[in-house]
């Protein structure tokens, strides 16, 4: 994994949500290795954090636009369907 600082990473607010989550996920898999110096791991922290509030905040953007789809009530997903 290459490593990113912040002035490199991307704004959060311009990743689709695949992006975010497997920015994500590296984040995850860096941090758990426990290796980084203590500043690194600080805003490796920071960042996983800004991109799992993304990643919600899209999750629940689309539940409201299924809720509006389905005239107002969140229905089970069917895949058959």
């Amino acid at each position: 994994m290459t490593k990113k600082t912040k002035a490199d990473a991307p704004a959060v607010d311009t990743l689709t949500y695949e992006q975010a989550m497997e920015e994500l996920e590296q984040l995850v898999d860096a941090l758990n290795e426990g290796q980084m110096p203590l500043e690194q791991l600080m805003a490796s922290y920071a960042r996983g954090a800004e991109l799992l509030a993304h990643c919600q905040s899209r999750l629940q953007s689309v539940e409201q636009q299924i809720k509006v789809l389905e005239a107002g009530q969140l229905k089970a997903w069917d895949a058959q369907a």
